[in-house]
């Protein structure tokens, strides 16, 4: 039972930062959701799938948390809360950061600044790593081969949209603000050199 209740958990608070920034910002005037929004050709597609398969592996959370009656090893599982909380607590982090410079996906008409201090000295994606970390830890906690499988869409996804969106969009958009600041934190967790 304590493993569904981190998890939720760790679903709420994770979500709910998520969709209370993104209120905050409507009332501010700011669209937060740009995800495939002005976009063509592959970047659309992969903003859109990427967005779909949020939607599924956070469908199928739930549906997997809620209708759970197997049995896994105490260690993996525990393991596995450990990262789904970490998760919401980068992801959080993350978009605290931010500020008002925070998106779903990127925006070619919005004008927002680069961010590299706070969490984002560590991980210039600490928003997906946040995703990554949450998912995986309910995969571990709730673990299933069709949960398995969107997981792992969605990891894929994210990385994409990472390498094929918005590291190219960040270099065009901030040149070499954004190299520099490259060259300094890894993409996902550390600090090089």
């Amino acid at each position: 039972m304590e493993f569904k209740l981190i998890s939720m958990a760790s679903l709420i608070a994770f979500y709910g930062c998520y969709f209370v920034k993104m209120f905050q910002q409507k009332r501010q005037g700011i669209q937060t959701d740009q995800i495939g929004k002005d976009k063509v050709g592959f970047v659309k597609f992969v903003e859109v799938t990427m967005k779909v398969a949020a939607i599924l592996v956070f469908t199928a959370d739930l549906i997997c948390i809620l209708t759970w009656r197997g049995q896994g090893l105490t260690a993996v599982r525990v393991t596995g809360a450990g990262l789904s909380v970490a998760g919401t607590i980068v992801f959080i982090a993350a978009v605290w950061t931010m500020r008002d410079s925070w998106r779903a996906g990127v925006s070619r008409t919005d004008k927002t600044e680069l961010v590299t201090g706070g969490i984002y000295q560590i991980s210039r994606n600490p928003a997906f790593l946040g995703f990554d970390l949450l998912y995986t830890g309910i995969l571990l906690m709730f673990f299933n081969w069709s949960l398995f499988s969107l997981t792992v869409f969605a990891v894929i996804m994210y990385h994409l949209q990472i390498v094929k969106v918005e590291e190219d969009f960040l270099s065009a958009t901030f040149g070499d603000e954004y190299l520099q600041y490259k060259k300094k934190v890894r993409r996902y967790i550390g600090r090089k050199g």
